[in-house]
């Protein structure tokens, strides 16, 4: 039923009239109507001076279509889907193979070419490894480590993996993990304490992780230990009051250390807690007068308790900058690392190539702010896939 015809666009002397035409279908005519006939002009297209025309001409060219997609109405007839075959037939197979070997081959292709500022890279590394290659360099790998790491991967890896990259970054992944000392997060044995000193750069997030690690002490384990902190940052009222914020909220011991004769004390002072978690003063790595303060502190430390010292350390900054840092503290007989800022950056190769360069095990990573969920105990397969796949807090 034709319901009704609006002019919407006038015609003009570069354009012929447009018109919006509203039509309706009466179930019990719908085969009548396919079915209408009309006197076709010679060479086949029908008149459109009037609206009736334009109808007729919508509706020829709809059975034309019809005719050459051997379209069925599908308001009368409907086919059950096929069901999809349970296997792949051998041609397919084969032919998907084929396809998997020319895409590894773009590949190859594109990535001989993706830094022409190194020629050398030609002359040691064959063309199949050139995108795993890329890869971990561009993520901030030390270019002589990862050239040790790829020379290890060529001699060790067999040739009939070498035809795929998938399974060529597979290799290379596993290789990668067994390269990163990590340490467990072990608990304090019956009638032991854990005393954790956290020292590093200012503006690393010390003071946050320290927070981080108390209330997962205190709150996230199996048990609850008693968890007490020391704040020997009296250079930055702010961390002390921070620190202080955190204590009260958490039903905390702290106690503030100004002179380093009284670090010793503040810790026997706390020696009903499991866990005493320590903050230090943040300094420049070249501020050598700040850093002998705190080893006059763990000089000074005449108690029974062992102190871990943990370098902290952002994940932003180049290996270079991390290399610099570490050997500033190292006077301080650094146990562990820890990467905060995980989630501010892209590249990742710096962090594998600190611990790879000096052998010291990472154990945690903080990739937020928000206290106490942002803080991950470390872990080799987090830290490779972050370096050749990018941060995703979706794989923590």
């Amino acid at each position: 039923l034709h319901i009704d015809t609006k002019e919407i666009q006038k015609k003009s002397l570069g354009r012929e009239a447009l018109y919006e035409i509203v039509m309706g279908i009466e179930s019990d005519t719908l085969h009548s109507t396919y079915e209408k006939t009309s006197t076709i002009p010679k060479d086949g297209r029908p008149l459109t001076q009037k609206s009736a025309d334009v109808l007729y001409d919508i509706s020829y060219a709809a059975q034309q279509i019809s005719k050459i997609a051997d379209v069925r109405d599908p308001l009368y007839e409907y086919q059950e889907p096929k069901p999809q075959a349970t296997f792949e037939p051998k041609e397919l197979k084969e032919i998907k193979a084929e396809i998997a070997k020319l895409g590894d081959k773009v590949k190859i292709i594109q990535n001989m070419f993706w830094d022409e500022k190194s020629p050398e890279l030609e002359s040691h590394i064959p063309s199949e490894f050139a995108e795993i290659y890329r890869l971990a360099y561009q993520s901030g790998m030390n270019r002589e480590h990862l050239d040790a790491i790829m020379r290890m991967t060529l001699e060790h890896m067999p040739f009939r993996m070498r035809e795929n990259s998938a399974t060529i970054k597979r290799y290379f992944q596993t290789l990668l993990r067994k390269m990163v000392p990590v340490r467990l997060e072990s608990m304090p044995s019956v009638g032991n304490k854990k005393v954790m000193m956290l020292v590093g750069p200012t503006g690393v997030g010390k003071t946050t992780s320290v927070a981080k690690l108390a209330a997962r002490y205190s709150y996230l384990m199996q048990k609850k230990y008693k968890v007490g902190l020391v704040v020997l940052d009296t250079y930055r009222i702010g961390a002390v009051e921070q620190l202080m914020q955190y204590a009260r909220m958490m039903k905390l011991g702290i106690e503030t250390v100004v002179d380093p004769i009284d670090f010793a004390s503040a810790l026997e002072s706390l020696r009903y807690c499991d866990y005493i978690l320590i903050d230090t003063m943040g300094s420049s790595p070249y501020d050598k007068t700040k850093i002998e303060k705190i080893y006059e502190c763990l000089e000074g430390n005449d108690t029974k308790y062992n102190i871990d010292v943990v370098l902290v350390m952002p994940s932003s900054i180049k290996y270079e900058d991390l290399k610099a840092t570490y050997e500033n503290f190292s006077t301080l007989n650094v146990d562990t690392l820890m990467f905060t800022k995980l989630d501010e950056t892209r590249g990742f190769g710096n962090i594998f190539s600190l611990a790879y360069e000096t052998k010291k095990p990472i154990s945690y990573f903080s990739v937020g702010q928000e206290v106490p969920e942002d803080l991950v105990c470390a872990s080799s397969d987090f830290l490779v896939e972050c370096l050749l796949n990018g941060f995703n807090r979706s794989k923590i």
